[in-house]
């Protein structure tokens, strides 16, 4: 791992028992009931992995692919679905499982879509929250760590497709990816 590019934000322990903790939440907030987890690939799918495993009630796992980045730091603000849910979502209690709000654009487009299939509930899980860069009116309903406006990486987060498989959550040095 090249880590003189990046800094440490969560080390892996500090992520174990925050993803815990989120999943004894869902947990309480879902007891008695059926849950249908929606994934938003690629970046989300560690910590989905590891959020499914703390949340104990029936779930059912599904998974769309978006994208509005590309190979940039930023949203373009133009999403595009690459894949789409596989099954219905009516009268179901969906929780979409996000790696990060960032401008929330791509989020409020997703749930747009999902409100549209008449789910019974649908609540946004994120591992972390950027609200400083918001330019949707959305808000996470579970949020693991809210951060500063920094480019992060590692634990399912990308940039250019690399960094994904760091077990940290890391912040990628500017130098990395201003040229």
């Amino acid at each position: 791992m090249n880590l003189v590019k990046m800094e440490v934000l969560f080390d892996r322990s500090e992520l174990r028992k925050k993803v815990a903790e989120m999943g004894q939440q869902i947990t309480k907030d879902y007891s008695g009931r059926e849950l249908l987890v929606v994934g938003i690939l690629k970046g989300a799918f560690i910590f989905m992995a590891d959020l499914i495993r703390e949340i104990d009630v029936p779930i059912e796992v599904d998974f769309m692919d978006v994208s509005s980045y590309g190979l940039s730091t930023s949203s373009s603000g133009e999403v595009r679905i690459i894949k789409d849910l596989e099954y219905s979502i009516q009268d179901k209690d969906v929780l979409i499982v996000e790696d990060i709000v960032d401008t929330g654009l791509t989020l409020k487009y997703i749930t747009e879509i999902l409100r549209n299939r008449n789910p019974r509930s649908l609540k946004i899980c994120c591992l972390l929250d950027k609200p400083s860069r918001r330019k949707a009116d959305i808000s996470p309903d579970y949020v693991g760590y809210i951060i500063p406006d920094k480019f992060v990486v590692g634990y399912g987060l990308d940039y250019a497709e690399q960094y994904r498989n760091y077990p940290d959550v890391y912040i990628l040095k500017p130098s990395v990816y201003e040229k």
